[in-house]
């Protein structure tokens, strides 16, 4: 793509479809594989801002990433403005082209401290927040937000104060707290946000199918649209692909550079066992019987693990099958 879907203040983003940052999933091997498919930008897992001031080892390997991934999105959380601020500041450091603001993890750890979509509830800090952040940081400043909460739909309220205090960009969840993941994501409100703002506007929710990502597009106008878990078991979505589109070969090649990713970023032994809930979306593992299943949560000499989720694939899915993954996810309505 020789010109720019749209802009991050400056920044130029190639592309429409954007990996959402999601907790245990948009990790570095993960991250790097959707963005090689299509995804236009690279969001971090979020990262507590107390962590990267007092226990930064504790946290840098979420904030790892490579030059191919750019632009690179850092996602912070936090509900103290002071103590974001210091955090975003030591982030910048790492060079990042953006600092993104979580308001909109429904988690209870994180929003019953005020933080996430628990920030949504108190806009005078987020305009506290976003007024330093933007006012001190030589980089854009974006937010991601939900509907709020269902005694306190404030996602207008705090859309603005986000594009009122400097913020470059705000990507809305179109479901409340209270929903979490569950129920139907409200389009309508996504397309209220975006008539609102001058500012980009990302959507989020119930992307799952290639066709949704235009239904998307035109019901609320977004400027790009963030998919999440539609990508767990789909990464070729951001080629925009539906999952029976991919072929028996893609998949094993995909499979294999994503295991090899993940053992050379976390090691041999961490990089196997946490790539086990990606081999249960790739080879749909839900429908195999249970020594099947346990053989794959078996610990297996190194470079044997690959060899035994190629030997699945193929007996649970042959070179002229259907792939029974596909129906991991229902098609969307």
């Amino acid at each position: 793509m020789s010109e720019p879907l749209f802009s991050i203040r400056n920044l130029p983003v190639y592309g429409d479809l954007v990996l959402a940052p999601m907790d245990g999933y948009s990790d570095w091997p993960f991250r790097s594989l959707c963005r090689s498919l299509g995804s236009a930008m690279s969001y971090t897992e979020f990262v507590k801002a107390e962590h990267i001031i007092h226990s930064f080892r504790r946290v840098k390997a979420k904030l790892t990433y490579t030059e191919a991934e750019r632009p690179v999105v850092f996602q912070l959380y936090g509900d103290d403005p002071a103590e974001m601020l210091t955090a975003a500041l030591i982030a910048q450091e790492l060079g990042p082209d953006i600092i993104d603001i979580n308001l909109g993890c429904p988690a209870k750890t994180v929003a019953s401290r005020g933080a996430g979509v628990g920030l949504m509830r108190t806009p005078l800090v987020v305009a506290r927040m976003f007024r330093s952040l933007t006012s001190r940081l030589s980089i854009p400043v974006t937010g991601k937000i939900r509907l709020g909460w269902e005694d306190c739909r404030s996602y207008k309220l705090i859309a603005r104060i986000i594009e009122a205090e400097g913020g470059a960009l705000v990507a809305i969840h179109g479901r409340t707290k209270n929903q979490g993941y569950g129920g139907q994501a409200d389009w309508e409100a996504i397309a209220e946000v975006k008539a609102m703002l001058k500012i980009p506007v990302i959507g989020n929710g119930d992307v799952r199918r290639v066709a949704d990502i235009q239904r998307m597009k035109d019901q609320t106008g977004c400027d790009a649209v963030m998919i999440g878990r539609g990508a767990i078991a789909n990464p070729w979505i951001f080629s925009r692909l539906d999952r029976e589109q991919v072929s028996p070969e893609q998949i094993r090649a995909t499979m294999r550079l994503h295991l090899e990713k993940n053992s050379a970023f976390y090691g041999p032994e961490d990089g196997e066992r946490l790539f086990r809930k990606h081999a249960m979306q790739y080879l749909g593992l839900h429908q195999l019987d249970r020594e099947a299943r346990k053989n794959i949560l078996r610990k297996h000499p190194a470079g044997e693990f690959a060899q035994i989720l190629e030997r699945i694939q193929l007996e649970i899915n042959p070179e002229t099958g259907t792939d029974p993954a596909r129906r991991i996810y229902p098609r969307s309505r």
